[in-house]
């Protein structure tokens, strides 16, 4: 058998064994974290689901003032040089959302859009702003429109922002989205099942 002889320094020694003390109290944290996971094996107790039973979750950073977000919302339906500005300035605006009233919910690219500013919608969706079916209808996506009514098919009649129907979106899209109003037609005029 081969012995290997290797000195190192007290300052190599600290630091290792600092690491690996790091590691095992991290890793038993991320143990502890999974659900049904434990250390020693035990399950954690599950806290039974209820309507009263919803966790508290803290703030992790302040939040952006509703007027600054209105104002990006806004300039993303018709304004692609104060979207770029804006977002320049502030990079963490491109998925903002304003609360228009009575759960009338819109960001920049929702504003996009159902105005047909396909040139704003890429550029938003190009700076990282989350895809939902109204831009991929808008922006003519057939592959993705066509997944989300096979998955979903009532995804149709679910109003868009300001209530606007998918299909609006896809007569907004013009051209592009020729393929998209085509297929959406027919299914936005069935009935709604079980009514």
């Amino acid at each position: 058998m081969k012995t290997i002889n290797v000195l190192c320094t007290r300052k190599q020694f600290l630091i290792g064994s600092s690491a690996a003390a790091a590691g095992l109290f991290c890793g038993r944290g991320l143990l502890q974290a999974q659900s049904g996971s434990s250390p020693s094996g035990v399950a954690a107790p599950r806290i039974p689901e209820s309507a009263d039973n919803v966790p508290d979750f803290p703030e992790h950073h302040p939040q952006f003032d509703r007027a600054r977000v209105k104002r990006f919302v806004i300039a993303g339906h018709v304004n692609l040089a104060a979207v770029k500005e804006m977002l320049a300035e502030e990079p963490n605006l491109i998925n903002g959302a304003i609360d228009w009233g009575n759960g009338d919910f819109e960001t920049a690219l929702g504003g996009a859009s159902h105005m047909g500013r396909r040139d704003i919608a890429e550029y938003l969706l190009e700076h990282n702003a989350r895809m939902d079916i109204f831009a991929a209808t808008m922006l003519g996506k057939i592959d993705i429109v066509k997944a989300a009514v096979a998955a979903f098919p009532n995804i149709v009649r679910v109003p868009g922002p300001h209530g606007i129907p998918l299909i609006m979106h896809a007569q907004k899209g013009g051209p592009a989205a020729k393929d998209v109003l085509e297929f959406l037609r027919p299914l936005a005029g069935q009935p709604v099942p079980g009514r």
